[in-house]
């Protein structure tokens, strides 16, 4: 792989994975509601999950699924439902945190932090566009006459970096809405909108077709 072909990729990438999207709205609103520290295990969930669909799509998986409709169905419709019932929870407040710690980090018994990692990875699993992505965009860059293990390896540590980044701006912007959060009027609407946009989102993925 050449330094322009890689160069090409992580332009396109940085790009696209700076666009709104469910884990960045996942990520901006655990930071905002419980603190930058504690939204790091939401941002390992969900880079968990890309990383494993995207690895499963190089494996082949991409292909059983375009193969098999149903089954390309099913994981979509858990994907939709699973969005709107974040829009749900968010909408209504669900997930408003109790509390504070001594450094004055947002506290809520009920999301431990491996309920965080599993949230983010659910995220991270309930859009199918993801597959699509890897099995259209990823083999444009990859040169067929080179060993493509080691490509495909500088390519997924290139996503990986890209996403990490965007996770942590997104995360920063969530810590200072914090700050506003603690009235209940912004909150009010930052639950609405946020609620909004995970509905949105949900419906925006009914209309994927592979």
């Amino acid at each position: 792989m050449t330094f322009h072909t890689w160069w090409l990729f992580f332009s396109a990438v940085f790009l696209l994975c700076g666009t709104p999207g469910p884990n960045m709205l996942h990520v901006m609103t655990r930071s905002a509601r419980l603190g930058l520290r504690r939204s790091v295990a939401s941002m390992a969930g969900c880079l968990s999950a890309i990383l494993l669909v995207v690895t499963a799509s190089a494996a082949g998986l991409s292909a059983v699924l375009l193969a098999w409709p149903a089954l390309f169905e099913a994981i979509r419709y858990a994907g939709v439902a699973y969005l709107i019932h974040l829009g749900i929870r968010a909408w209504r407040g669900a997930d408003e945190p109790i509390g504070t710690d001594p450094s004055g980090l947002a506290i809520d018994p009920r999301l431990s932090v491996r309920r965080l990692v599993r949230d983010g990875f659910l995220i991270g699993l309930s859009n199918p566009k993801l597959l699509l992505f890897a099995t259209a965009f990823f083999p444009q860059f990859i040169d067929g006459a080179e060993p493509q293990g080691p490509q495909f390896a500088i390519l997924v540590a290139t996503f990986a970096g890209a996403e990490l980044f965007w996770y942590g701006v997104y995360a920063l912007g969530g810590q200072r809405l914090a700050a506003y959060l603690t009235r209940p009027g912004p909150k009010r609407l930052f639950d609405r909108v946020t609620g909004s946009l995970f509905v949105g989102f949900g419906a925006a993925l009914f209309g994927v077709r592979p």
